[in-house]
C-alpha cells in the first residue's frame, strides 16, 4: 500500500474526484492526506474526508493566506478538528516568494498555529519557501511545541537543514521534483535522508512527476515517486512501500 501525505483534492481535481480517488486506489494508492491552505479549503478536505474512504485531512492558513487569519477563523479550525478525519494542523509556515512585505504576520500566524496543533495534540504540516532561515528559527525556538510531531512537505532544503530538522524530530516528505531533470541535488538531499524519515506526498494537482511533468498530478502517481526514491536509496519497491507506510503512521496515526 501506498499513501499520499499531501495532496489538494478540493481544487481543480474536485470535478472528478470520484475518478481521481478510484485512479488513486486502482494504483495501490489506498490513503490520501487532503491538505488545506485557508477556511474554506479545511472545510472542503474534512468533507471529502468524510465521504471518501482512507482520506484524511489537514486544516490550517498557508502564509500566503495569513492576513485572513483570526480568532474566530482559529475557533473554526478547532471545531473541524472535532472531526475524527483530521489528523494534522497545515500547511502552515512561511513563504517570501511572491511577497516579503508581511513577514512579521507571517511569523505571528504561523506561530499562533503552532501553539493551536500543540493545544490540540496534532503535528503540523510546514510549508517553506525562500524562507528557510526564518522558519528554522521559528521552528527551534518552538521546539517544545512540537510533542506530536511535524513534517516539512514538498522538501528542497540542504544538507545542512536536513540534519537539524531531523534532530528536532522532523519527517521530510519529497513529491515528484525528485524526478526532474535538472533535480541533481535534490536527489543527492534524498539520498542522505535517514529512509525512516521520508513521506512521499505528490501536491497535487501540481508537481507531476516525470513522465507527467506539465500534467495534472494526481495520487496515483505516487508510485512513480517511491521508484525514483528506491532508484536513489538502493531499496526493493516493497521494503520501500512498508517503511513508508510505517514512516506515515508513526507520524500521522492512520
Amino acid at each position: 500500500m501506498f499513501i499520499d501525505t499531501h495532496a489538494h483534492l478540493q481544487d481543480a481535481l474536485k470535478v472528478r474526484i470520484d475518478e481521481v480517488v478510484s485512479n488513486a486506489y486502482k494504483s495501490d494508492v489506498k490513503k490520501i492526506i487532503c491538505a488545506s491552505y485557508d477556511l474554506k479549503s479545511s472545510i472542503d478536505a474534512v468533507d471529502i474526508a468524510t465521504k471518501y474512504n482512507g482520506v484524511f485531512a489537514t486544516v490550517g492558513v498557508h502564509p500566503e493566506n495569513c492576513e485572513e487569519y483570526s480568532e474566530e477563523i482559529e475557533q473554526k479550525l478547532i471545531t473541524l478538528c472535532k472531526n475524527k478525519n483530521v489528523i494534522a494542523i497545515g500547511e502552515i509556515g512561511l513563504d517570501y516568494h511572491y511577497t516579503k512585505q508581511n513577514k512579521d504576520i507571517q511569523k505571528d500566524v504561523f506561530i499562533k498555529q503552532i501553539k493551536l496543533a500543540n493545544m490540540l495534540s496534532l503535528p503540523v504540516v510546514i510549508h517553506t519557501r525562500d524562507a528557510m532561515g526564518d522558519t528554522l528559527e521559528i521552528v527551534e525556538k518552538y521546539k517544545n511545541y512540537f510533542k506530536n510531531g511535524g513534517v516539512f512537505h514538498c522538501f528542497h532544503g540542504s544538507k545542512e537543514v536536513l540534519e537539524r530538522i531531523i534532530k528536532l524530530g522532523f519527517y521530510v516528505s519529497y513529491g515528484g521534483a525528485i524526478t526532474f531533470a535538472n533535480a541533481e541535488n535534490l536527489r543527492s538531499i534524498v539520498s542522505v535522508t535517514p529512509i525512516e524519515r521520508i513521506l512521499t506526498e505528490t501536491d497535487c494537482p501540481y508537481m507531476a512527476p516525470v513522465p507527467f511533468r506539465g500534467q495534472e498530478n494526481e495520487p496515483k502517481n505516487i508510485p512513480i515517486i517511491a521508484q525514483k526514491i528506491c532508484e536513489i536509496k538502493n531499496v526493493e519497491i516493497k521494503n520501500l512501500e512498508k517503511i513508508l507506510e510505517k514512516n506515515t503512521k508513526n507520524i500521522y496515526k492512520i
